[in-house]
């Protein structure tokens, strides 16, 4: 039987690849994202999608009920939208207090809070026993990203991680993070990653090589399998090597 599979940030890099990944094993796929334009094209077949801000909780309560009409039961939660603040506008003071608060208010709403949000809107649906909670994370979580935003809301992830576990095994239910190192294709970095930064961040690894959506989609669709479903409350790292986190 198709199982029902919800991803945030469907509609590019990791979410996506998920999705192509879901629905080539005929999975019914909604994609959800803040750019309808974008899910338009995301070219995903038999896919549904839903447009909207999932840091708002209006926005939150509609794609529940969306989800209530269209799938019901909710087989695999995958929370890839986030990001560094990039799509957003800057912040609107040159004051360095005003730049942080807009920073970090940024980058938590986009990377906690919509995946807060969107989980206990949806909790009560999750199939019992053998859905699935997956968390994108980073390797951010584990050596920071500069101004500490960034890694600060995606190592807030991992508690949040573990305490669903905790709640929702006894439905049958696991919550996991993946925590993807350097990965090329996303549009994290904006148009372009400066050539050094890129030389390094491959140099550390010890495949030698960029990480890809796939890479990452394909640790999703495993942790989603029923040969996962004695994994819970793990933080999976796919990194080349380049870290090994505690």
């Amino acid at each position: 039987m198709a199982r029902n599979v919800v991803i945030s940030g469907g509609g590019t890099g990791i979410g996506l690849a998920a999705a192509h990944a879901f629905a080539a094993d005929g999975e019914r796929v909604l994609l959800l994202g803040r750019r309808g334009e974008v899910l338009e094209k995301a070219g995903v077949e038999g896919a549904l999608s839903f447009a909207g801000d999932l840091g708002d909780v209006e926005t939150v309560r509609d794609v529940a009920r969306f989800v209530a009409e269209e799938f019901g039961t909710v087989d695999v939660l995958i929370h890839s939208a986030g990001g560094a603040g990039h799509l957003e506008p800057p912040a609107g003071s040159d004051d360095p207090l005003d730049r942080v608060a807009h920073n970090w208010t940024v980058n938590f709403r986009n990377n906690v809070l919509s995946a807060a949000l969107l989980t206990e809107a949806l909790k009560d649906r999750l199939a019992s026993p053998g859905g699935r909670v997956l968390f994108v994370s980073s390797i951010a979580a584990y050596r920071g990203s500069g101004s500490g935003a960034y890694a600060g809301a995606k190592a807030a992830l991992h508690p949040y991680a573990r305490d669903l576990a905790r709640e929702l095994g006894p439905r049958g239910i696991t919550a996991n993070v993946v925590a993807p190192g350097y990965v090329e294709d996303t549009g994290f970095f904006g148009e372009a990653i400066d050539p050094a930064r890129r030389e390094r961040l491959i140099g550390e690894t010890l495949t030698g090589r960029a990480g890809t959506p796939g890479d990452i989609a394909a640790t999703l669709h495993w942790l989603a399998s029923p040969g996962a479903g004695h994994i819970t409350s793990q933080v999976v790292q796919v990194n080349g090597g380049a870290e090994r986190g505690n």
